[in-house]
């Protein structure tokens, strides 16, 4: 049966369900009774965590494969903030495949002047800064600091608001953002508090991949 509301498909490239289900259950506010179906799934062959260029180019294939399989979905979103996978994807179908690093940058840069990232580790700087050069977005970044956590930590460890706190401050205070990116799909049930301690915007990627998607599936229903 079709679904009439529509559908956005979030994939979570890496193994570990425990992300998954934490993000998906800050996407609450963005489930409408009217809106499209948003369904989070996990890339069951992906490495537990995304944290290497190899795992990055391990990903791609299946997530493709994954997003040819699922033709029911009206829109897709990678939910790792290196958006692997993100232009074999496009290639692969004519609906709209969104990333959470250049969405999550999209609404930072509209709510500030400079936005601060707040990575897992000093090793996904690299690779992040390469991905900003390409896009074109670098001039806005205030900094780029790690939080020396591993994924599973980000999602599940005890000192993981401690640590956001520690290095968002630094951010703000030292490098001078005045808004604040999440650089993890795990770390979504920390925006809000992080952002009533910190005083300062803190966007979460994988919350503005999916408004984007949510109203584009809905903006394309509505003007048939």
């Amino acid at each position: 049966m079709k679904n009439e509301r529509g559908r956005v498909l979030v994939v979570n490239p890496n193994s570990n369900r425990a992300v998954t289900e934490l993000f998906s259950a800050e996407l609450e506010p963005l489930r409408f009774a009217d809106g499209p179906e948003i369904v989070c799934e996990t890339l069951a062959e992906g490495p537990l965590g995304i944290e290497s260029e190899l795992h990055v180019a391990m990903v791609a294939v299946p997530l493709r494969k994954l997003i040819l399989e699922r033709n029911d979905a009206d829109a897709f979103v990678i939910a790792c903030y290196s958006d692997p996978g993100l232009y074999v994807c496009r290639e692969a179908t004519p609906k709209p495949v969104f990333g959470i690093q250049s969405c999550g940058i999209s609404l930072a840069l509209s709510l500030g002047e400079r936005y601060g990232v707040l990575a897992l580790k000093t090793a996904s700087i690299k690779r992040h800064l390469r991905y900003l050069r390409q896009l074109g977005l670098v001039d806005r970044l205030a900094g780029e600091r790690p939080l020396d956590l591993s994924v599973a930590e980000s999602a599940e460890g005890e000192h993981t608001f401690g640590r956001l706190v520690e290095v968002g401050t630094a951010l703000r205070d030292k490098d001078g953002a005045d808004v604040l990116l999440l650089g993890c799909a795990g770390l979504s049930r920390h925006r809000r508090p992080l952002e009533e301690e910190l005083g300062i915007p803190v966007v979460d990627p994988v919350q503005a991949a999916v408004a984007m998607a949510v109203s584009t599936v809905r903006f394309r229903r509505t003007t048939r």
